[in-house]
């Protein structure tokens, strides 16, 4: 069932680490962002064919730095366009310093029923580090908040290998994300994205990138404890409680259609990805949406889905490589995967939805060399 993502642009500071495309601006042009997101919602509400929508994802950017009145206009926007599932799964993205008693009660107007929390980390120097305004208390005391405001399904993100974090200091943010119970939690390695602060300190060796055995042995902390406190291991950086795995998400590894709105938002129809330009003015000014499209050929399909199955703890069903791409899409793949089963990284397992491919334990520790050498050489 296709699902439908929001983006909202805005924060109020930006961190060292982040690439996604987000800007510092006044509150004048977030509303009028806000209402022009509202007119492409209008625009596009014949993408799928279908009204029907299961899911529901407002991204960003810091979709928390929206007034309660402005979240009001989507949601009005959305309900009168789209016709979302009674069990659909809504989330919303916040940042910790955005919530407040107040704030968290308001939501619960909206048909909001999952909230992602970018925490990052408790350790209030490894915060400052990477420039995030919340503080490791804060955090505890939002998510507190949005419990005690009756949001039963919360996730939080976590950041490992960030600059001068131990391996101790990673074990105690484990500790302390287990101590809460969240039903899902995310977990990234720092990467070094070309263009951020963080990158251009790394360059002028203001900081060390860690060593790869560090990357390696906060990794496998991650899941080992995840695992122990009961957390489903359902994708490479995501672990979720029974029955509680990120559905919006899990649907582009799965290639569902999905319709992307606002400045930045791609879009997926099945044979085309539309991708909106990261512009806000020219997004708020623009009679049409600024986008470019892009057909899919057989060998983008081919590799979008091996980037993303493979990532998951499925893998990629043999059969439906069979039948997208045929007989010697299947062989190739094969081929190219067995060195790696040889060595014990990836592997075949029968299932009765058919015949999967799936990394190992050891091979989730290379999946990045894995999959690019499983991709079309083309």
């Amino acid at each position: 069932m296709p699902g439908i993502y929001i983006h909202i642009p805005f924060c109020k500071s930006r961190c060292d680490y982040c690439a996604f495309y987000s800007t510092v601006s006044a509150d004048e042009v977030r509303h009028s962002y806000v209402q022009r997101l509202c007119e492409e919602i209008r625009e596009r509400k014949d993408f799928f064919g279908s009204p029907d929508v299961s899911s529901v994802y407002l991204g960003g950017g810091t979709p928390s730095r929206l007034s309660i009145e402005e979240i009001r206009m989507i949601f009005d926007a959305l309900c009168h366009c789209f016709h979302i599932m009674s069990d659909a799964e809504i989330t919303m993205e916040v940042n910790p310093d955005d919530i407040t008693q107040e704030y968290a009660t308001a939501l619960r107007e909206f048909p909001i029923n999952r909230i992602s929390m970018g925490v990052q980390s408790f350790n209030d120097k490894l915060l400052c580090a990477i420039h995030r305004r919340h503080s490791g208390m804060e955090a505890v005391k939002s998510y507190n908040i949005l419990r005690e405001s009756g949001f039963g399904n919360i996730s939080i993100d976590l950041i490992y290998a960030l600059p001068r974090q131990s391996l101790p200091l990673w074990e105690n943010d484990l500790d302390f994300a287990v101590s809460l119970h969240p039903e899902h939690i995310s977990a990234y390695a720092l990467s070094f994205e070309e263009g951020t602060p963080l990158y251009k300190k790394l360059q002028k060796g203001d900081i060390k990138e860690p060593e790869e055995e560090l990357y390696i042995n906060m990794y496998g902390m991650l899941v080992e404890k995840l695992k122990i406190a009961g957390y489903e291991h359902y994708e490479i950086s995501n672990f979720s409680l029974p029955g509680k795995r990120a559905r919006h998400n899990s649907s582009y590894w799965t290639g569902e259609k999905y319709l992307g709105l606002g400045a930045g938002a791609h879009s997926f129809n099945g044979v085309s990805r539309r991708i909106n330009f990261q512009d806000v003015i020219k997004y708020i000014e623009s009679e049409d949406v600024p986008c470019e499209t892009e057909i899919l050929t057989s060998a983008n399909k081919y590799d979008e889905m091996v980037m993303t199955r493979l990532r998951t703890c499925e893998g990629i069903n043999l059969e439906d490589v069979k039948r997208q791409f045929g007989d010697e899409a299947e062989s190739f793949l094969m081929r190219s995967a067995k060195s790696y089963m040889e060595s014990g990284k990836l592997e075949t397992v029968s299932t009765p939805g058919g015949m999967f491919l799936k990394l190992t334990e050891n091979g989730v520790f290379v999946s990045d060399e894995i999959i690019s050498d499983l991709m079309n050489p083309d």
